[in-house]
């Protein structure tokens, strides 16, 4: 299932062809633990922390998975002029997960700088699901805001099923190899370098991978360069540390 969304842009102004040489990008990788099912789950706290990360390292492209759709409206203020788009994990019924509460979405959230987004929006959940037993029996969803100066994805893949989650990390970087580039691909993969089936067995051609040792991954197309990695302690507001990398279009 795919939907092509127009919601949840913010201040989207006209971008240019392409991604001027030299330019710098900047991603914000975080899982928030927010959806209140987890025993992760640190309330507002994660916020709280999570703006001010936001507000520090002044990401390009902010990635955030585990996240209510309302945090939409509390990070955005930290990020400044952007796009954004919340795409929904699913129940076994297609319905969309709930956070703790049942008032608000449980999902994951994309963001680029206004001067990098375009208008196009596209999100969906997996083919290949795990229902056995997956975490809380989701549906494991990603979002895109593909453009032609920066092409953004964030997804959350599979936690108990490693070939289910290798099958959704290649379904997404076909899809994401197909975007106008530059092109990044970043989020909560659950999978480690050295597992079997290991997220090496997703690395695709025309991308290279950076991560924080884990499960937080970033694919970026092969005209952008790598400057910077670099880990941030959350603080014990949620299981996951930040992940900030810096690259750069030469």
């Amino acid at each position: 299932m795919i939907t092509v969304l127009t919601t949840f842009a913010l201040l989207a102004v006209p971008s240019a062809t392409a991604t001027s040489a030299g330019a710098t990008i900047t991603v914000l990788q975080l899982n928030i633990c927010h959806g209140g099912m987890n025993h992760c789950y640190r309330d507002d706290a994660v916020l709280t922390k999570a703006t001010d990360v936001i507000r520090s390292s002044k990401p390009q492209v902010l990635s955030v998975n585990e996240a209510c759709s309302g945090d939409i409206d509390r990070l955005r203020p930290a990020m400044g002029p952007a796009r954004a788009l919340f795409v929904a994990a699913r129940n076994l019924d297609g319905t969309p997960t709930l956070c703790r509460g049942g008032n608000q979405q449980y999902g994951n959230i994309i963001m680029v700088a206004a001067r990098f987004a375009g208008t196009t929006e596209q999100s969906g959940v997996y083919n290949a699901q795990y229902t056995a037993a997956d975490g809380h029996k989701e549906l494991r969803s990603w979002a895109c805001l593909p453009a032609p100066t920066l092409s953004a994805c964030t997804t959350h893949l599979s936690s108990d099923h490693a070939p289910t989650a290798l099958a959704q990390c290649q379904d997404l970087m076909r899809r994401a190899a197909r975007y106008p580039r530059p092109t990044i691909v970043v989020g909560d993969f659950n999978l480690h370098n050295q597992d079997s089936p290991s997220m090496q067995d997703c690395d695709p051609t025309g991308f290279s991978r950076r991560g924080d040792g884990t499960v937080q991954h970033l694919y970026a197309s092969n005209d952008l360069a790598y400057s910077t990695t670099t880990k941030i302690d959350m603080m014990d507001t949620t299981d996951h540390p930040g992940l900030l990398i810096t690259l750069t279009h030469p």
